[in-house]
């Protein structure tokens, strides 16, 4: 089985630079008339889709789309060796750090949100990671 992760953005190119810049990802290529990015580097890809701020998410949502920080029970954990620096490197590419950066038994985590307003963390694991949970 193989996950594919589609995120949308009211900006294609910003969407592309900040996810280039600020997380690392390499733009495979351009699809369907250049509205969706294929994004490589994760053990996943990322395809970022061009949907315009306002528009319905599906006919059967009321709720129209917003790039306001927003709240989803879905996000992606970005997996780093020097948490410090992803976190520098996100916030110079127009990321927000939501709290200060957190240590725990398996490791550190930084709660974030991109330039569209979809939360994700970054982490970086110490030793065993979750392995160290008892």
């Amino acid at each position: 089985m193989k996950v594919s992760i589609n995120i949308d953005v009211g900006d294609l190119e910003q969407g592309i630079a900040f996810y280039q810049s600020g997380l690392g990802f390499t733009l495979r290529r351009r699809l369907f008339d250049g509205t969706v990015a294929e994004m490589t580097g994760a053990s996943s890809i990322v395809y970022l889709l061009t949907r315009p701020s306002g528009s319905s998410a599906s006919p059967n949502v009321a709720a129209p789309r917003n790039y306001r920080r927003h709240w989803t029970p879905v996000h992606l954990d970005i997996e780093v060796e020097d948490i410090e620096a992803a976190v520098h490197r996100t916030l110079s590419c127009g990321a927000k750090l939501e709290g200060e950066i957190q240590t725990f038994k398996w490791g550190r985590i930084a709660m974030m949100s991109d330039p569209f307003g979809h939360g994700f963390c970054i982490l970086q694991f110490i030793g065993a990671g979750y392995d160290n949970i008892t």
